[in-house]
């Protein structure tokens, strides 16, 4: 079976603009990634995490509680030098307003002002968004997406989750749910449920990492497990490709880890789209952002707050 294609060299050129606003002017930036068991904050200055924390949330407690939780862990790292705050959340955002509903694993925050009670509280300009959308703007600014200005970030856990990058800035569309590759349908079911955590769940019972382990021990079954997900990952590409026609993919979540298991299988299923030449000039990347999700949290508020001029 032939190799996957090796990646062109990478593009440079309106980049600078980006790392001029990645290396900030000494301002730091919250950024707060807030999941369905924990909370991470970290204080980001010129790309780099100088303090961070970790603090567990009461996932099943009520809107107050888990936001009482949310601030202790802000008011840990909040100082002086902080100039604004970004923040990642499970769920669909009310942009103008900040409003997050429905976040997952969390049932009580069915619609809370979380724009709002951040600035109220901090008294600095915060901006709130989709953790997956976090993930596509923070590869743009600290990772595989320096040097690009179309990109689609997937997230590859438990869920499918999807950022997308359009001329140098996050598009989230008009209600936040630009990307949701996931949901749409696919064979019985929809994309998320063949392309993340759920497929090894279902075709073996284990967990994508556990699959991982024993595929780089040599485990056939494992690898072969692999084989089959890319090709199922290779369809949600293809679309976010028809639908967005970015110059590179970039994988995170923990199953990213080990795209070299399914990368060739992944790459052949992209033979399917129309224009061959397109799909040769695609760059596909594993994220190595270390602290991604808080990085990711900050260059929310760099992407509102700066924007990337043309």
């Amino acid at each position: 079976m032939p190799e996957p294609q090796a990646p062109q060299p990478r593009p440079s050129g309106p980049s600078q603009a980006i790392s001029a606003i990645a290396a900030g002017d000494g301002a730091a930036i919250l950024g707060v990634d807030l999941g369905g068991t924990q909370v991470r904050v970290g204080k980001v200055r010129a790309g780099v995490v100088e303090r961070s924390a970790a603090s567990p949330i009461s996932s099943r407690a009520s809107a107050e509680v888990v936001a009482g939780e949310l601030y202790r862990a802000i008011d840990d790292l909040f100082d002086a030098e902080v100039a604004g705050i970004g923040c990642g959340v499970p769920s669909l955002v009310d942009l103008e307003r900040g409003l997050v509903y429905g976040v997952e694993n969390i049932p009580s925050w069915q619609a809370v002002p979380l724009k709002e009670q951040l600035e109220s509280r901090y008294g600095v300009p915060a901006h709130v968004n989709n953790d997956a959308n976090a993930f596509a703007v923070g590869e743009l600014y600290f990772g595989a997406g320096r040097g690009f200005r179309h990109l689609v970030g997937l997230t590859l856990g438990t869920g499918l989750g999807a950022g997308v990058v359009v001329d140098g800035r996050l598009y989230s569309g008009a209600n936040c749910g630009a990307g949701e590759l996931g949901a749409m349908p696919y064979r019985d079911h929809t994309i998320e449920h063949y392309c993340s955590g759920a497929f090894f769940q279902r075709a073996a019972g284990i967990r994508g990492e556990e699959a991982f382990r024993r595929a780089e021990a040599g485990d056939a079954a494992a690898i072969e497990l692999f084989e089959q997900f890319g090709r199922e990952l290779g369809h949600a590409v293809l679309v976010a490709i028809y639908a967005y026609d970015p110059e590179l993919i970039v994988l995170g979540g923990s199953i990213s880890a080990a795209l070299r298991f399914f990368e060739r299988p992944m790459r052949e299923r992209l033979r399917e789209y129309a224009w061959p030449h397109v799909v040769e000039r695609l760059h596909i990347a594993a994220s190595t952002v270390e602290n991604a999700a808080i990085l990711g949290a900050a260059a929310l508020w760099m992407d509102a707050t700066h924007g990337v001029p043309g």
